[in-house]
């Protein structure tokens, strides 16, 4: 499992100054541990996009291997971070995903098709006091939307739903996650001109800000650049980088087109709406 296990908590996580940050790998460690001593697969609950890069970090760095990250289907933002024994194998680690994840879906009556989005089904959630951790991806079509949870947690999060005014005429029910559709990814092709490659530039142009808010932003831990959290103002954005900004959407850098008299570089951006 590596050399991690071998030491105790408190020296691993001495690095860490964030108290959540703690908690977060130390839940890690106590499942590490789990699966070791029981010879079984253990998981956590869903981990947003700081907690997966925060993760992946620490079990890198402690040379931690026996681990995969699943969130129901290949672009997911939330995952749960499953550990297993040495004794398992691929097709051994496949059949068990499969059963650790479930999709609530909600289907709309047709009067109210189109009628919600992400925010408004996440809102539900929340209104109803339930743990966001043990909810993913959130999945939004026309008619309705595919849910993503942590198996034990699906039948409860159906009544609940089901108790909605919103959704009182929807139908509900508990899908396995094979089942999942996928929400369709469209892209829209933007253009920014920014005066160099740095992180802070680009996040300014794309969040539609200024440089000392874009900063700000980046300083919040809300900047991941291919899934990784980013807080280097001045990091160098490459062809091919993917930019998440939370709260403002998911970006790809397509193509450097040119550079303006002044020496700005013209950035051609895909967006993800």
């Amino acid at each position: 499992m590596g050399k991690g296990l071998d030491m105790n908590k408190q020296e691993l996580l001495k690095d860490y100054k964030k108290q959540e940050d703690k908690m977060c790998l130390s839940q890690v460690l106590d499942k590490i541990e789990f699966s070791k001593t029981r010879e079984k697969i253990e998981k956590t609950e869903f981990l947003d996009m700081y907690q997966i890069s925060l993760v992946q970090n620490f079990l890198r760095k402690n040379k931690i291997e026996n681990y995969q990250l699943y969130g129901g289907y290949e672009d997911s933002e939330r995952k749960i971070l499953i550990i297993y024994p040495e004794k398992y194998n691929e097709e051994m680690l496949q059949k068990n995903y499969n059963k650790m994840l479930k999709i609530i879906r909600v289907n709309l009556p047709e009067e109210d098709h189109g009628k919600y989005a992400h925010r408004n089904y996440l809102g539900g959630i929340v209104k109803l006091g339930l743990k966001r951790e043990k909810v993913g991806d959130i999945l939004v079509q026309n008619e309705g939307a595919d849910i993503i949870v942590v198996e034990e947690f699906a039948e409860i999060l159906k009544n609940e739903l089901q108790s909605l005014t919103r959704f009182e005429k929807s139908k509900i029910t508990i899908e396995d996650i094979t089942r999942l559709r996928k929400k369709e990814v469209n892209m829209e092709l933007v253009k920014i001109i920014v005066p160099s490659l740095r992180l802070d530039n680009i996040v300014s142009d794309l969040a539609k800000t200024s440089r000392s808010k874009a900063a700000q932003i980046i300083a919040q831990e809300r900047v991941f650049v291919n899934g990784q959290n980013e807080t280097k103002l001045s990091k160098q954005i490459k062809l091919g980088d993917i930019i998440t900004i939370r709260g403002k959407g998911r970006f790809v850098v397509k193509e450097f087109t040119g550079t303006t008299r002044s020496g700005r570089t013209v950035v051609a951006i895909e967006k993800y709406v």
